[in-house]
């Protein structure tokens, strides 16, 4: 089953449960896939949709942070359920050292040497990546492995 139907499913359950939480998040992720589609002219492919869930839970970590700063406890239990929910859809996520080990693996393959070539880098590593880690995380990496050689 595809995420796009995984996360219908979900709504569906979501609603059946009466989950205010799950059917809010739900719904805001597929509007949010619906939108690409549409701006894509199709149907969007599995790495663009956990691109898509990513960048969700990425925002609400930046509500967090900004919800912290604001002393807004309530937003920031909020922010909190709603990436575990958008973290049921994700696969699981690289530790650093499984990450690492991925980026010197690419950096080897194209022969990297210096940061010139890190968008070579990047353009290969974010398909092997799966939704397993963020591009950001992957650049932070990729850009330590490359200045340290």
């Amino acid at each position: 089953m595809d995420k796009k139907q995984e996360l219908q499913n979900a709504l569906t359950t979501a609603m059946k449960a009466r989950d205010e939480d799950t059917k809010r998040t739900v719904r805001l992720v597929l509007s949010s896939i619906k939108l690409a589609e549409v701006e894509a002219g199709g149907e969007l492919d599995e790495p663009r949709i956990l691109a898509i869930l990513q960048k969700e839970v990425k925002t609400r970590e930046d509500t967090i942070e900004e919800a912290k700063t604001a002393n807004r406890d309530d937003l920031v239990r909020q922010a909190e359920k709603e990436i575990a929910i958008l973290n049921r859809f994700l696969p699981q996520q690289m530790n650093e050292d499984e990450l690492r080990s991925l980026a010197k693996e690419v950096i080897e393959e194209t022969g990297a040497s210096s940061m010139r070539d890190m968008g070579q880098v990047m353009k290969n590593l974010i398909p092997k990546l799966e939704g397993r880690a963020s591009g950001q995380e992957a650049s932070k990496v990729v850009r330590d492995l490359l200045q340290k050689s």
